[in-house]
């Protein structure tokens, strides 16, 4: 979305040794730095221990060196229901005279799941957080069929289906923006009390 109106010039993300922080995601984000080759944008990554409202200053300093090294002028995020990210975000892009936009913001989460895979992205389930959800969503594509059984899962035990509510994390493995596909040679699940990840050990980059 923000390549079709801006001039995208590199990514932000942020490496947390918190598995349960408020602000990042954390299931396989070291494949970030591979996901950025993918696309073909350099990034910014900032270990951050993940510390609640600590990681802000973290963040703010990831946008220094954005703004410093690539000239900024403003961050899309991909916000789309937490009201604490957003408006932490929109606070440090305040202070550091960027403007910030979220795209996704207030979107229908069923939507929202139904544009991702009519867009072709292929997005895997890689951690689940909450009751009812079981072992094998873990590592499953984001599919029609998986939609569906969100909405189900949505009707009968208010899960917010596109995970707003922390209850999964997602990994892109690739997308309309994707120069090549990310393909999983490797992995590991651990799964316990409704709660566990899908965790990407081997990797390889493939030609589209």
């Amino acid at each position: 979305k923000a390549l079709k109106f801006q001039d995208v010039v590199c990514l932000v993300s942020l490496l947390s040794e918190n598995p349960e922080s408020y602000m990042f995601h954390v299931p396989n984000i070291t494949m970030a730095f591979i996901q950025a080759e993918a696309i073909g944008l350099p990034i910014i990554l900032k270990k951050t221990k993940g510390e609640k409202e600590k990681e802000l200053a973290d963040l703010k300093d990831a946008l220094i060196d954005a703004k410093r090294d690539f000239g900024i002028e403003g961050v899309v995020t991909g916000a789309v229901r937490s009201v604490y990210q957003a408006s932490r975000i929109q606070k440090i892009c305040s202070e550091l005279g960027l403007w910030c936009f979220n795209p996704l913001w207030l979107k229908d989460q069923i939507e929202l799941l139904e544009e991702v895979v009519r867009e072709g992205f292929e997005v895997i389930i890689s951690g689940v957080f909450a009751y009812p959800l079981e072992k094998d969503i873990l590592g499953r594509r984001i599919d029609s069929k998986f939609i569906g059984k969100m909405k189900k899962l949505q009707k009968e035990w208010k899960i917010n289906p596109a995970g707003e509510g922390g209850e999964i994390e997602t990994t892109v493995l690739d997308g309309p923006v994707f120069r090549k596909r990310i393909k999983i040679l490797e992995h590991e699940t651990t799964y316990r009390d409704s709660s566990g990840t899908f965790r990407i050990k081997g990797f390889s980059l493939v030609k589209k």
